[in-house]
């Protein structure tokens, strides 16, 4: 028997969501009345988005008041919000003759929703300053929209253990009463960021309008940049600044919001900060080794270069410093295995998350002393509290099907032509939602090149790794659709 589901509700988010992009156009025609460029692409593109989701709106008009949102409509909102915004966002790109073909406009909105940062734009720096800023900002929607997914939406879904993850079950009890009100005071960090970084850009003399830009792809770990060489122009200032809010966004926003609060002690316990924070230190103390003996580099420069890289590529951010291809063989492998890290849970960042690489780390080490004291009754804790077997069992799953993913992804770009690197890199940093990747997809090149067929494979695959794999994957199952 078919189980309906209740569209009603469905339609009704997403009418909200096309709303807001709505009004976003709007900020962006008066960004091209400022610099005397067209506006009919964004007037004429927000008109469409108010009328199709005003037409969402009057079918959901007669929904019962306070019906609550199922996990099944839940599912099939979150997919189909980042589905139809998409769609919306790449209607200015198609309008202003920036990025005719239809494939090639959605690539670079979905890129941009879901702060990916792939471009397939062979030169920004022609397109009309508006276009750009619309493109950036992008990013900060995607950026705010995903925060406010993990945050409040994924817990109740129980998806990949974000249940777990995302927040402490004292945070959690607090927020369901609450929601509006946490709401608005992550949205406010978000804010923050956003205006201090743009700020300490202005000082490093970067334009006010290069600087919101640069600001939106960073706080949202996005990445599109206003410049073709990304920021590997900038001065070291600028580049130190980018560096240290990539660090602050890819932190989970409940360690921003318990700081807020002054509430030290949680941020000293969250250990998954903490294994963030090592593994950066790690792997950018490697790689500035690398660059300091190997390539003769000056320690200050190799420090910058190989940090600024790493924790662009962690917290799938994005910007580029440097071209890494051009690093030792060593160094470039090092940057491919980051991009199956990711950042926090409950951030901007994508990929797998740093959580789940933590719970792995600690089953080896069970199974390890399991084998010394093979009676003894080991539980795996994280943050002082044990982790269940579900969702311990969750979580590994949920890592082997991301890899089944990236698999599967690369054979197919590999059938349609592409290198081995160019396709395995392609899918794994469409997937972590980075951007630039290794072969002919690196970070002086762009994704033009690729096939149509591609661009769409990688443009889905941008919107499953964004949105935790499961929550569009199960949409395909039979199950869903049935009692």
């Amino acid at each position: 028997m078919i189980n309906i589901i209740n569209f009603k509700i469905v339609f009704k988010v997403i009418s909200r969501n096309l709303f807001i992009i709505s009004a976003s156009l709007l900020v962006c025609a008066l960004v091209a009345v400022y610099y005397s460029e067209e506006t009919s692409p964004f007037i004429i593109s927000s008109f469409v988005s108010f009328f199709v989701g005003f037409g969402f709106y009057l079918a959901t008009r007669k929904q019962v008041e306070n019906e609550s949102l199922q996990k099944k409509e839940a599912y099939l909102t979150v997919t189909l919000s980042w589905l139809f915004i998409s769609l919306a966002g790449c209607l200015p790109y198609i309008f202003s003759g920036a990025i005719p073909s239809f494939v090639n406009a959605f690539f670079e909105s979905v890129s941009g929703f879901t702060t990916t940062g792939a471009s397939i734009l062979t030169d920004i720096e022609v397109l009309p300053k508006s276009i750009v800023f619309w493109r950036s900002l992008t990013h900060w929607i995607g950026g705010i929209g995903i925060i406010v997914l993990v945050i409040i939406v994924m817990p109740s879904l129980h998806i990949g253990g974000y249940h777990l993850f995302t927040m402490e079950s004292s945070l959690q009890e607090k927020i369901q009463p609450k929601i509006k009100a946490v709401g608005n005071r992550l949205l406010l960090i978000y804010v923050l960021l956003t205006v201090a970084e743009t700020v300490l850009l202005l000082l490093g003399k970067m334009n006010l309008y290069d600087s919101v830009c640069h600001a939106f792809g960073t706080v949202a770990t996005g990445g599109f940049s206003t410049k073709n060489a990304s920021i590997i122009n900038y001065s070291p200032y600028i580049q130190y600044v980018i560096m240290v809010f990539m660090l602050l966004a890819g932190t989970n926003f409940l360690v921003h919001y318990h700081l807020l609060k002054k509430n030290f002690k949680k941020v000293r316990e969250n250990e998954e900060l903490r294994f963030y924070l090592f593994v950066v230190f790690l792997m950018g103390v490697v790689v500035t080794s690398i660059l300091f003996f190997q390539m003769g580099k000056p320690l200050e420069e190799s420090f910058r270069e190989g940090f600024f890289q790493i924790i662009s590529i962690i917290t799938c951010t994005g910007f580029a410093s440097a071209d890494y291809l051009l690093w030792p063989t060593v160094g470039w492998i090092i940057i491919f295995f980051a991009m199956f890290l990711g950042g926090s849970t409950g951030s901007t960042a994508g990929g797998i998350k740093m959580v789940r690489h933590l719970l792995v780390f600690k089953n080896l080490a069970r199974i390890f002393r399991q084998l010394t004291s093979p009676n003894a009754i080991i539980n795996i804790r994280l943050n002082k509290k044990n982790v269940s077997d579900e969702t311990n069992n969750s979580i590994l799953t949920f890592i082997s099907v991301y890899l089944l993913v990236f698999a599967a992804g690369s054979i197919l770009l590999v059938v349609l032509g592409l290198d081995a690197k160019t396709a395995g890199s392609s899918v794994a940093t469409c997937m972590a939602g980075i951007g630039p990747g290794i072969g002919t997809v690196g970070p002086v090149s762009n994704f033009a090149h690729l096939p149509d067929a591609g661009k769409v494979l990688l443009s889905f695959l941008m919107l499953i790794g964004r949105l935790e794999i499961y929550t569009v994957l199960i949409l395909f199952t039979r199950n869903f659709w049935m009692k």
